[in-house]
């Protein structure tokens, strides 16, 4: 299945020049762990929870006067939205992070994919395939 139909969209964002509450605001309204970090239509980085509690917490800086360009995550990884939700989950594991911006092939940000979205997929489509398997031997019957 391709990234893009298990993903959040539209993705929550901020600019580069938002503060760090600002971008904690974007995480609790679109209820993730994370969110997009834009300079105009581009994606610049990315600001998580684990941003929050290392680089603003831990520092302890000022949430209401810190900018987000000043703790996010950048460069930033991410993928394009033809590509596979298999190819997600590599890259995240590879890369020891929890969320993945999703990219069109001209480079707009279209999307967000956490760990828990893709993990929850394929917990579903094992679920799936079991009670297919279920059904399958079930069906069968005396005689069969």
């Amino acid at each position: 299945m391709k990234v893009i139909r298990i993903a959040q969209v539209p993705p929550p964002t901020v600019m580069v020049d938002a503060t760090v509450l600002e971008a904690v605001w974007s995480m609790q309204n679109a209820r993730t762990g994370a969110t997009a970090i834009l300079e105009g239509e581009k994606l610049v980085g990315i600001f998580s929870e684990r941003d929050v509690m290392l680089r603003v917490v831990a520092a302890q800086r000022d949430a209401a006067a810190t900018q987000v360009k000043k703790v996010m995550t950048s460069p930033v990884k991410s993928i394009f939205e033809d590509q596979d939700a298999g190819d997600a989950l590599e890259l995240m594991v590879a890369n020891h992070v929890r969320h993945l911006p999703i990219l069109g092939r001209q480079g707009s940000l279209t999307g967000l994919i956490s760990i828990r979205n893709l993990l929850q997929h394929h917990v579903e489509e094992l679920a799936d395939q079991l009670y297919s398997l279920e059904s399958y031997f079930l069906a069968d019957g005396p005689g069969g």
